[in-house]
């Protein structure tokens, strides 16, 4: 799960909790891939102890607090 840009990680994160909201992913595996996502492409994710500009705006606030308790 490496990805090239942050529009393709903001895809991504909301498919994954799109999913889980929609009982489509269980609770586990959505965990498990939003930590693989961040592990392998942290420097996309985070710039100057926040979110890049790029995922605020793709993924909004929401889905960025679902992450953010799940990284940290």
């Amino acid at each position: 799960m490496f990805y090239k840009t942050q529009r393709e990680i903001a895809e991504v994160i909301n498919q994954i909790i799109d999913g889980y909201w929609n009982d489509e992913i269980p609770e586990k595996a959505m965990i498990e891939k939003i930590k693989l996502l961040y592990g392998n492409n942290e420097s996309k994710i985070i710039k100057d102890d926040d979110f890049t500009t790029i995922l605020k705006q793709q993924c909004g606030k929401r889905r960025l607090e679902v992450v953010e308790k799940l990284i940290k």
